[in-house]
This record gives structure tokens, sequence and C-alpha cells, in this order.
């Protein structure tokens, strides 16, 4: 298979074997030496230029003492100017919270707004520490299956409203753009939720860090803005780490739309749940308010990205099921109809020595499934896919697709 012209983008796929495998973080550390990681979902990709100076400024001012942040940090103010500004969603500053990252944000919310036992909804296949949280912190899981339709997953809306009335949920983890699928949710599929959520008084914890990760012609609804009612249970959850790769900066925001749960969160001890670094929120404001032209181009590389994915799939792995994701940098594969005698992705890591994520950690019925980060330079993901497929036992390409890069 020749590959399609396409033109390099410096930043992003200039990126050197040496300089990804001595790499700290855990995607390239962790792995043996022979193996090329396409599982957590981190890129790959430097940390964004505005980014690196607004820290080094910091860094190099030698003021690394305590904030005057008497009133809540400037996250607060900045994340309500980014909603209006992306999404038309007049978020109010006074309801924004900062937490260390998003599992805690959802374990915060699932601690102060539910009890032992209870049933919460969630979508399946889904985030793995989404589910090992609701497990560890003994809520109910009530798993709603993504259907696969011609079109794609979508949820079924006819069983989320049984499943809910009948296991008496007092909550629905909603996660939109969704992981790991990259499902992006319609106006009327949110009214849809909305409508169940309002029949049933469910809070909704919304999920919505992929949210700047989404591929035109789809677009990001933040399910808080869709009504005055859906705002007043809705809890919306996100950060500035997907979209900017900014995962060790521990960062994120909630959103609380309900009254009683913003003003339960405000009565615990102001320390008990940890406070943000200044580095973080200096890290953020610099992404959200100076990282767009770097956003942009990554969002040109990933394109292309999912795009490359599903043509290999498509040409050389043709029983492999692929829907191209809306959004997010993680393809979703289904090899069930290759009848595999084990999971595919220990048959992946043995035989063509690359790491993915899939299988049971993502909920029921994700067995015989692959999760792959594309968030790569070009020659890393030619290599991931050649990799990928022969160990499939795909089809021959006519070049491209593996064989370039040194062990």
């Amino acid at each position: 298979m020749k590959l399609a012209p396409v033109r390099a983008v410096p930043g992003f796929d200039d990126l050197g074997m040496d300089w990804l495998r001595a790499r700290g973080s855990v995607k390239w550390h962790r792995p043996e030496r022979d193996v090329l990681p396409a599982w957590v979902a981190d890129m790959d990709f430097p940390t964004p230029p505005p980014v690196v100076a607004a820290l080094r400024e910091v860094v190099d001012g030698r003021d690394l003492g305590y904030p005057d942040w008497p009133d809540g940090s400037p996250l607060r103010t900045a994340f309500a100017e980014r909603m209006a500004g992306r999404f038309g969603w007049a978020a109010s500053a006074d309801r924004v919270r900062e937490q260390t990252d998003l599992i805690q944000c959802l374990q915060l919310v699932l601690h102060l707004a539910t009890s032992d036992g209870d049933a919460v909804a969630v979508q399946v296949p889904n985030y793995p520490p989404f589910l090992a949280t609701l497990r560890t912190m003994n809520r109910r899981i009530v798993p709603v299956p993504m259907e696969d339709t011609d079109d794609g997953p979508r949820m079924d809306f006819a069983a989320l409203d049984t499943a809910v009335k009948r296991s008496g949920c007092t909550a629905l983890v909603l996660v939109n753009p969704h992981n790991p699928t990259g499902r992006v949710l319609t106006r009327d599929e949110l009214g849809e939720i909305a409508a169940i959520a309002r029949r049933h008084d469910l809070l909704v914890v919304s999920d919505e860090i992929h949210a700047e990760l989404t591929y035109a012609p789809h677009r990001h609804i933040p399910f808080a803005s869709l009504s005055d009612d859906t705002a007043r249970r809705t809890v919306t959850l996100t950060s500035a780490t997907k979209a900017f790769n900014l995962a060790a900066i521990r960062c994120a925001v909630t959103h609380y739309g309900p009254d009683r749960l913003l003003a339960l969160r405000d009565a615990q001890p102001p320390d008990l749940y940890g406070t943000v670094s200044p580095l973080g929120v200096v890290a953020t404001l610099a992404a959200w308010r100076h990282g767009d032209a770097w956003q942009r181009e990554l969002l040109t590389v990933l394109d292309r990205n999912r795009r490359r994915v599903h043509e290999v799939v498509r040409d050389r792995l043709p029983l492999v099921r692929h829907r191209l994701p809306e959004a997010t940098y993680l393809a979703w594969l289904d090899t069930r109809p290759l009848g595999l005698d084990e999971p595919p992705v220990e048959k992946v890591l043995r035989e063509g020595r690359v790491l993915l994520d899939g299988g049971a950690p993502f909920g029921p019925g994700a067995d015989g499934f692959l999760r792959l980060n594309f968030a790569t330079s070009r020659n890393v993901l030619e290599e991931v896919l050649g990799r990928v497929v022969e160990a499939l036992g795909g089809r021959e390409g006519d070049g491209g697709a593996g064989g370039h890069l040194a062990p």
C-alpha cells in the first residue's frame, strides 16, 4: 500500500526513537525496548511551546511560593471563558473547583453525591479507571452497552431508560466524546439522555476531557448547556491534559451544576482532597490562552493518522471492524471476526511486539477489542500498524505500514 502524499508536520513527525525511548513517562518507559507502545492515552508529541515558555518563565523567576488565590485559582474564570468561546456554553466561573486530575474529580463527586451500594449507570465499553473507581467505591455498576450499528457505536436510549428505572440508579457517568469508541453524541442524542435524567432525577457526571479533540463536521456540545434543568443536575469534568498532552501537570476542573452538591463540596475541609500546583495552573492557562495554533497543527496530524489507521485496517485486515473515530486519538478495533484463540492484546504483544490496550478492563462486551493510540509520528504509526497487521495475520501491503524503525 503506497502512502498518500501528506505534508510532514515539524514538531509532530520528526520524533526520534532515541528521544521517545528516553522519555520517563509510563507509556515508553514501562515496555521492553523492542516493544512499540500504543496503549495508554498519552500523546508522543512534545509539550506545546507556549506551555514550556510559561513554565520556564515561572521557574526562571525563582518564585515557587504560595500563590495568592483568596477566591480560587484563575482557572475558574479561564474555564468559563474557554467554554463560552469554544462551545457557546455560559458556564459560571463561581461553580468551578480545581482538582488534581479527572479521576479525583469523579471520585469526589461520587463520594459526596452517592452512597455505598448505590447504582450508577455507565456506558460500556468505557475508560477502565472509571469502571475501577465504581468498583472500588462499591457503587453498583449498571452497564449500558453502546450498540454497534452500520453508522458506528450508538447508545440504546430505551435500554438506558429501562436499566436506570429497574436498578434505581442515582447517577449516570456520561463520557462524551466517548473513550474508547471515539463517538461524539449529537444534540438530539444528548437531549434523549437529558429527558431520561429528568424523568428519573439522575445526577449526570459528564466527562468531557476529549471535547477539543473533535473532528469536523462533528461538534462537541457540553451536556450542561442543553437546558436549565440539565445544567442544574450536571457536574462537568474536564482538563487541558488530553488536548494539549499535559497529563503530568495534575490539574483538572469540575463545574458543579447542583446547588446542594456545590455547597456540600465547599463544606469539606479545604485541603482534604489536595490542592492543585501553581505550575499546573500556569500550564493550563498557557494552553487555553496561547496554545490554539499548536492545537490546530495537532488536529491536522491526528486527523491524518485516524484516516491512516482506518485505511490500513480496511485494506489489510478486512475482517476487523473499525469505525473512523469522530473524536479522540484512539482507535477501537473489533477483532472478534478473526476467531482468535487468545486475547488480541496478548497476541499482538507476543507476535508483533506492540503494546495495546483492550479487552475486559473496558467492561462487559469488550473482549476481542483493541484500543490503539495513534497520537504519534507518521513513521512510528506505520511501524505500529505493520506489526499489528502481521500479528493478526493480515494481508501484505504494497509498501508502508511497517518495517522502518530500529529495534
